[in-house]
């Protein structure tokens, strides 16, 4: 696929609950990416950021591995197939590395924020 061929209503990006608090673990997803480059960097952002949401200050790569595993969130890019961006190409880097504000914020690439923009 590419992004001549998006969906109808656009790429769709699908959050994970690694907790298991539901029972299939979806949280939600997010429609409306007008690109499958915008919909990739908004999963990224997300899980980005809930890595950092899971690290406790002075804590190895490894202690943010298992907590994100036992409590963060993934993000999926709905019918990208193998364009469609992976937690697990990225991961350990995440955990090893903190994360700068820009690459964390995924509200930025939120087409929901933008349809909250058109009411203001």
């Amino acid at each position: 696929m590419t992004d001549l061929f998006a969906p109808a209503g656009g790429w769709r990006v699908r959050i994970l609950d690694l907790s298991g608090a539901s029972e299939d673990n979806v949280v939600e997803e997010i429609a409306g990416f007008a690109t499958l480059m915008q919909a990739n960097a908004f999963a990224r952002r997300y899980v980005r950021d809930s890595v950092e949401r899971c690290r406790n200050p002075g804590a190895s790569t490894r202690a943010v591995l298992d907590a994100w595993f036992a409590w963060g969130e993934d993000a999926e890019v709905v019918d990208a197939g193998e364009q469609g961006w992976r937690s697990a190409a990225e991961l350990h880097d995440f955990a090893a590395r903190r994360a700068g504000e820009e690459e964390r914020d995924w509200r930025a690439l939120d087409p929901r924020r933008r349809d909250e923009l058109d009411f203001q």
